[in-house]
């Protein structure tokens, strides 16, 4: 029984981070998929579009943004900038108001109630389109949003997801680390197969019609991954497409916010959970199930099977002890590359400790939610 528990959890902690993945580049190689059709729109073509950006006591950063959003390469009789005030209390509002004249708006919910809630009542304001959902710390390069637009020319596709760069204090782009190289890949392989699961929250693109079933209880790039499923859509990334924006002021934030951000996805789930279902969803249900629901699980596996492989070793196999000597190996590095800088910068140390770091995050964030543990109202981070 303890040698079947054993394969079992084994099984299934590693499953979400290399069999998924392998099966889901199978799925894409062999599947019969439909063709994808895009053709660059000219310029008379380009779609009206609606930059959403949503604030909540952005005083210090909101003007940067604006004139960010100003300054990207689109026809100006097609650019709208809505900027969504979820109830500031600064002078943020005042900010916006002072480029009314240069056709910034300003869309101001009647109570704070979320990110999502504030994005809901600019989205009420759009008739057609494209919707551009961005943050007040998300730098877009010039053409980016010009960029982005060429990907509707598909009638496949109803989401585009940007791409993510951490600006460090002194400017520079840091470098794509191996975890950001593999999420980026899953992404591409997700595109192909059935859309992405989850968009990059602080830089996306959606039709206005998948925008119209929108949940202010969810977060928003999985209310419109889960709209384009809905709607036989699919929502793709866009390698060429970028979002910049800088590390966390308080790096100690940084745990903070993935617990936050989990929590917001497990409640995502709680209350959508038809998506899990793939008589209905298809190959999209595998792929929540797959990146999320069975990721979310990973630190309760791996912690079970840390205390049911010494019950194992008494059965003559050797397997079960090198299998028990490389966890305490394993977790030991990852203790050691904690309180040593120096460890971290060996390049096997630093994927060691940074698994371990997520998935503490996850079990912390599970125990949250358990708990009864909601997130809807949100605190922008210092950048």
């Amino acid at each position: 029984m303890m040698t079947f528990l054993f394969w079992l959890l084994l099984l299934l902690s590693v499953f979400s981070y290399f069999i998924y993945p392998l099966v889901l580049t199978l799925l894409v190689k062999f599947r019969s998929l439909p063709s994808h059709y895009r053709q660059e729109f000219t310029e008379d073509e380009l779609p009206n579009v609606t930059v959403i950006v949503t604030a909540y006591n952005e005083e210090k950063r909101i003007k940067e943004k604006i004139e960010n959003t100003l300054s990207l390469r689109y026809p100006n009789d097609k650019l709208t900038l809505l900027v969504a005030s979820d109830c500031s209390t600064d002078a943020t509002d005042e900010i916006v108001n002072s480029y009314a004249e240069r056709g910034v708006k300003l869309v101001r919910a009647q109570e704070r109630l979320g990110k999502e809630n504030a994005q809901l009542h600019a989205i009420q304001t759009v008739e057609e389109g494209i919707i551009v959902f961005s943050d007040v710390a998300t730098r877009i390069e010039e053409e980016g949003i010009l960029k982005l637009v060429q990907y509707f020319s598909d009638p496949q596709v109803g989401a585009i997801s940007s791409e993510d760069r951490f600006v460090s204090k002194d400017g520079t782009v840091a470098g794509e680390g191996a975890y950001v190289r593999y999420e980026m890949w899953l992404r591409k392989q997700e595109s192909l197969l059935a859309g992405l699961v989850g968009l990059s929250g602080s830089f996306f693109a959606a039709r206005v019609e998948v925008c119209a079933d929108w949940d202010i209880h969810s977060p928003s790039d999985f209310n419109t991954a889960l709209n384009c499923a809905k709607s036989d859509y699919k929502a793709v990334t866009a390698p060429d497409v970028l979002g910049f924006y800088t590390d966390l002021a308080d790096p100690s934030k940084e745990y903070a916010r993935k617990i936050r951000t989990v929590i917001r996805g497990m409640t995502a789930l709680e209350r959508h959970p038809e998506i899990l279902n793939p008589f209905k969803f298809g190959a999209f249900s595998f792929q929540v199930i797959s990146h999320k629901l069975l990721r979310w699980t990973v630190p309760w596996t791996l912690l079970a099977l840390f205390v049911v492989t010494p019950f194992c070793m008494g059965h003559g196999e050797s397997i079960y002890t090198l299998a028990y000597i490389a966890q305490v190996v394993f977790y030991g590095v990852a203790l050691f590359a904690h309180w040593s800088p120096t460890l971290r910068e060996n390049s096997i140390a630093k994927i060691i400790y940074f698994f371990v770091q997520v998935n503490v995050a996850l079990l912390d964030a599970g125990i949250q939610f358990i708990s009864g543990k909601r997130m809807t109202v949100w605190q922008p981070s210092a950048r």
